[in-house]
This record gives C-alpha cells, structure tokens and sequence, in this order.
C-alpha cells in the first residue's frame, strides 16, 4: 500500500493510519534502485583447481597477446603475420586459411561450433567457460594477482580498506592501479595488432605515426578492461552477463556442477579438536570456501547464478579436511542426480552419454565435417555476373537484341591469370567485351589476390529468341591453367 492508497483509506473511514506505517512506505519509496558494489577480497586459494586456472591463464594470455607477432611465409607481396585482419584487402588470414568477404560464412561456420561446443561443455560441467576461460574471469584472476602482490592476501587488504589514509596506503593505491592501466593498454595495444602488420603498426604507435583509429581503440579498450577487470569485477558476471541467465537451460540433472554435499555436511558446527566425528557432520562452519570464492558467495546456499564454477572453493574445503583428518569431497563437482543416489543410498556415478549430449556432440561433428570439406573443395575461382536494369535490353538497327552485363572475376590464386569468358544458352550470339574489338572474348587479365569487374555485351537476333527472357551460363576459363567457373544469369528481350 502506498501513501495515496493510505490516505484514501483514511477518507473512507477504514482503520486510523498508523505514522509507523507512513514511515515505512516512504522508507520503501525512497530505497535506492542500485545496490552499491561491496567490496571483495578473495583470498588466494591452493590446491588442484587453481593451479588450472593459473595454467588456463598464462596460456589465454599467451595466445592473445602473442598471437599478431607469430609469422607466416605466405609468398611474395603478401602479408606474414600468421592471423591478420586485412581491412584495406578485405582479407582473413589464418596461417594457411585464407578468408574473403564472399566467404563470411566461414566465419558464421566457426561462431555456430563456438556455440554448440559451449553448449556441451556447459551440459558435461556446468560453467566451466566462465570459470576458466571467460575473458571477463581470466583479467579479473589476473588483475586480482596484481593487487594481492602489492596489498596482500585477503586479511592484509580488508585491514588496509579500513585503515585511514596514509602515504603507505595511497602508495599502494597507486602501483596497484598503475599497474593495472599497464595491463590494460596491452590488452587495447595486442587488439589492434590484429588488424595491421604488428610490427610495423608498433613502430608507428610509438613514433606517433599510426592512424587515429588506433588510438582510440587503445584508449576505449584500455578504459573497459580496467573498468571491468579492475573495478567492477563480479558485477559483470551478476549483472551485464545474459549467460547466467541461458546455461540453466543447457544443464540438466545429470550436468557436473560445484556442490556442497549437504547430505554429508550438515548440521554445521564448529570443529574441536579431539572431537568424536560419529556424533556430527564433516563441515565445521570455517568459511574457507567463502574466503576463496572471487564472486563473494556461499557454495553451501546451493546453486546461485553467481556461481561461476571456478571450483576455487573445493581446493579450500579440501585443504581443509585434510587438516582435520576427513575425506575430500565435502564441496565438489556433482550432479544432482547423484545427491538424490546418496540420500536413497545408492551408488553414485556420472551419466555423460545422454540425448542432450549427443545432439550437441552430432551437431558439432556434421558443422565441422561440412566446414572442411568445404575448405577441402572451394574453388580459387568465382565469377558473378549482374545484368543491366536500365535498359533491360535495346535494339539494334540491324533488328538485333543486345543485353549489358556487369561481370566480376575473382582471382583468388597467389598469381596473374588470363580468363575467356563464354555464354552457353544463346543461339548465334556475338559477345563484345566494353574496351576491346568486337567479338574478342579472351585474354581477361585479373591479378592474383584481386577481384576484377568488366563491361560485357551479348547481341542476339531477334529472330533467334524464343521468350522474352532466356536462361543462359556464364562460363568463365583460365587459360592453360584448366580452373573454370560458372554462374547463371538471364537475356532479356522483347515480348513475342
């Protein structure tokens, strides 16, 4: 009830209004509509599942800030760098694959296997892209490690955020977020190496010759990698991420997920030593997995789509049972099929061949199949050809028909080709191509690497055509070299 519904109430006659309840209606009214971020300091964690994420993280790094400088002899006048995204060419190259704009759907090929793979592996174990190879996780892990060298483990900086400001502590502020701006200007620097020769784009970035572009690419990719990583950290995994909110739909009951196994762990109570462990529960209330967990949450609350499954808090609950002598496994990946097993008293084990599975798993093989053997079998020849709007066709005075063709020949050899260009479909037809003697049909010179477009136009008597349109081929030949290539088009002509 708000104060309008309040004070109505009041008019009508109902039950005094209380001033407790005014008060709390405003209080409700006025709450603000963002919670502001709380800080968190997630202790370092040890043990198996940080040290993947610690290799994870050197080789994702690796691969993208090395990338752009690994080299590749492709020939003569043509660019080295292994993977490069040639703009002013319209090129992708990757190391021997070579990608047109024509063949985007390469491309599209590549993002349908991204996702069917993350659908996979997100019904086999859960959230493991965002615990482990996340861009988003990856930074954040590294500019966590950066600010645990300079401030200290978790109980150092929740002491140094407490503490007043003194010139230790504004110095710390500012290696820790010097630091970070480093970091960030290579990732915007390493981005922008993909899309020129590295080397030489370098050298220009540094001399202040490179274009403006550059620049504010840098600049705008600086800015998001230290807001995300540096600052708002888990707020975007929370808030902006739509994954949290669609891998529920990719999991199911027999998916491997991180787990507290309740059925062993509670009721929780505080461990002594010495204590009989036949009257109580494994789990001692430590919080050790609360420390550890970079999104700030309880693993024991169940499943929360905070959870970005970086297992951080099975290291620390593990490293924990150890200490007081009691198996492993008290917060572990399981699936929920297996929690239900434990409370009937069966067995447990994992159902990783199941229909969700191998849909995603045929998925992937037939995309992949078909994607190489189109590479396998793509042609380093096409033609396309467009037929004139205005006019559809004109007359001659010899009581001829002639159509106009705009025709586009695309070289995709590492070397100069000469092409003939012929129309099947047409009776008596005489080709001229706009810039040569009539009749003179071969002897298309095209560049290697280029696409070349001429004017080409087909003149048949009148008497010769059947229908105001003719379906027709265009045939285009290499000569000497046996490459051939064909499309088909339309003659217009006049109504019979």
């Amino acid at each position: 009830m708000n104060l309008m519904e309040l004070a109505k109430s009041a008019e009508l006659g109902a039950s005094p209004v209380e001033e407790s309840d005014v008060a709390a209606v405003n209080r409700k009214e006025n709450r603000p509509l963002y919670k502001a971020r709380e800080p968190i300091y997630p202790k370092l964690a040890h043990g198996t599942y940080r040290r993947i994420k610690w290799a994870v993280m050197a080789v994702t790094l690796a691969v993208y800030y090395l990338t752009p400088w690994i080299r590749w002899d492709r020939g003569p006048n043509l660019p080295d760098q292994a993977v490069l995204i040639d703009f002013p060419a319209r090129r992708f190259y990757f190391f021997f694959i070579e990608i047109w704009p024509q063949e985007v759907y390469y491309l599209t090929g590549l993002l349908i296997l991204a996702s069917f793979g993350l659908f996979l592996i997100t019904a086999l174990a859960g959230r493991v892209w965002c615990g482990y190879t996340c861009p988003q996780t990856v930074w954040t892990d590294l500019f966590i490690m950066v600010e645990r060298l300079v401030e200290g483990d978790r109980a150092e900086r929740i002491r140094l955020a407490k503490a007043p400001m003194s010139p230790g502590k504004a110095a710390k502020r500012v290696v820790k977020h010097g630091v970070w701006l480093l970091i960030a200007m290579a990732t915007g620097g390493a981005w922008v190496f993909y899309f020129a020769d590295a080397p030489s784009l370098l050298a220009d970035l540094l001399t202040l010759q490179a274009m403006p572009i550059a620049y504010i690419t840098i600049a705008v990719l600086t800015f998001t990698t230290y807001a995300l990583g540096g600052l708002m950290r888990e707020q975007v995994c929370t808030y902006m991420c739509p994954w949290p909110r669609i891998q529920a739909a990719m999991q199911d009951e027999d998916s491997l997920i991180v787990s507290y196994k309740d059925d062993r762990g509670e009721p929780r109570l505080p461990y002594r030593k010495g204590q009989d462990w036949s009257t109580r529960a494994d789990c001692i209330d430590c919080r050790q997995c609360v420390a550890v967990c970079p999104m700030g949450i309880d693993i024991r609350d169940g499943q929360q789509l905070e959870c970005i499954a970086c297992a951080l808090c099975i290291d620390a609950c593990d490293d924990v049972m150890a200490k007081i002598g009691r198996p492993r496994g008290l917060i572990d990946y399981d699936t929920l099929s297996n929690h239900d097993r434990r409370k009937r008293g069966e067995a447990t084990w994992v159902r990783w061949i199941r229909p969700r599975t191998i849909l995603y798993a045929a998925l992937i093989v037939a995309v992949a199949a078909v994607m190489v053997f189109a590479l396998g079998t793509r042609s380093t020849l096409d033609v396309n050809v467009q037929h004139d709007r205005n006019p559809l066709f004109v007359r001659l005075t010899d009581g001829s028909v002639r159509n106009g063709y705009t025709v586009k020949i695309l070289n995709k050899e590492h070397a100069a080709a000469r092409f003939a260009i012929a129309f099947e479909g047409l009776p008596a037809h005489q080709v001229s191509i706009v810039g040569r003697e009539p009749g003179e049909s071969a002897g298309i010179d095209v560049a290697s690497d280029r696409l070349a477009a001429f004017r080409v136009f087909v003149s048949v008597p009148a008497e010769a055509l059947d229908g105001d349109a003719t379906d027709i081929t265009v045939v285009i030949t290499e000569e000497g070299g046996g490459r051939t290539a064909r499309t088909s088009s339309i003659f217009r002509g006049p109504e019979k």
